[in-house]
């Protein structure tokens, strides 16, 4: 198993993670509404406030950093865990947020075809410079919203609605080449695929990368170089690695539980360096990882 080190303890949910070429890595904290960097010597700085629920996070063409927002949650405090829960009375809406390194936030888009969106979760950015996202939905006292994937341009010029109705959509990724995209749903415990035509453009019809058994959740994910889907695996705390054809190849826990386990993103001069959020705990490993990550198509 990799050897996974504390770069940073004391964050308020992290999420998101983003490594940057100076070797620091920025995060949303979920709890604290803000997208903070993480230095190399694990020193915290808030780079900007996005109010809300700042969740998944990407560099985006012009170099700012694209945000999905879900617009808060209610909080709880559990056996030294920090816990969402569902909509709270603050809530502020859903939308997708751009943030620049020196701390302007604005927003892209709150809504697509006239309906609000209700909890943006992750984002990830293909080659023409589009970026595909996921609405989890917000869970209330006796009612929870279904979710869907998304496609918009940076300008918020477009923004469609690709697949909906699904549930509790969360991480999402692009193989390799940039032909497939994959979805991660929370409650189901299953890593959805489908056909990508063109920049936003899938083949109707998902095809079933994986279902987990037991009571495994899912959060968000990353692919690497390789086109293996690296999810993080709620309850158990770990990150799982899927194949290309949906074997489940690989299980890297934290090293203090925690099953609140929610992200991994890839970075270092041979994106070897795998970063992992352990969030219920409020901290940012680093491991070397067995294989190089996939290179997102755009940096700051």
């Amino acid at each position: 198993m990799p050897e996974l080190r504390t770069i940073a303890q004391g964050l308020r949910f992290p999420e998101g993670p983003v490594a940057l070429a100076d070797g620091s890595v920025l995060v949303v904290e979920i709890r604290r509404g803000t997208l903070s960097r993480v230095g190399p010597d694990g020193a915290i700085s808030i780079v900007a406030d996005c109010g809300g629920g700042p969740n998944g996070a990407a560099v985006g063409p012009d170099g700012a950093v694209y945000v999905c927002n879900n617009g808060g949650f209610r909080w709880h405090d559990r056996d030294g865990l920090s816990v969402p829960g569902g909509q709270p009375d603050d809530y502020s809406g859903g939308r997708l947020q751009r943030v620049t390194l020196d701390g302007e936030v604005t927003d892209v888009c709150t809504e697509v075809d006239g309906r609000p969106l209700r909890g943006p979760n992750d984002l990830v950015f293909d080659a023409d410079g589009g970026c595909y996202f996921t609405d989890f939905g917000k869970t209330r006292a006796r009612e929870m919203d279904l979710g869907g994937l998304y496609y918009a341009l940076p300008d918020g010029s477009r923004v469609e609605e690709l697949v909906f109705p699904l549930h509790q959509p969360n991480g999402v990724g692009l193989s390799p080449d940039g032909d497939r995209v994959h979805v991660a749903e929370t409650g189901s415990g299953r890593v959805w695929s489908w056909e990508v035509l063109g920049p936003g453009r899938v083949r109707r019809g998902a095809e079933l990368l994986h279902g987990f058994s037991g009571a495994r959740m899912l959060d968000s994910l990353a692919v690497d170089s390789a086109g293996n889907v690296c999810v993080a695996t709620l309850n158990t705390g770990e990150i799982s690695v899927l194949s290309p054809d949906g074997e489940l190849v690989e299980q890297v826990p934290v090293p203090v539980p925690d099953p609140l386990v929610t992200n991994i993103c890839f970075g270092g001069p041979d994106l070897r360096t795998a970063y992992i959020t352990s969030s219920g705990r409020g901290v940012l490993y680093e491991t070397e990882w067995p294989r190089p990550g996939l290179s997102p198509h755009f940096t700051a």
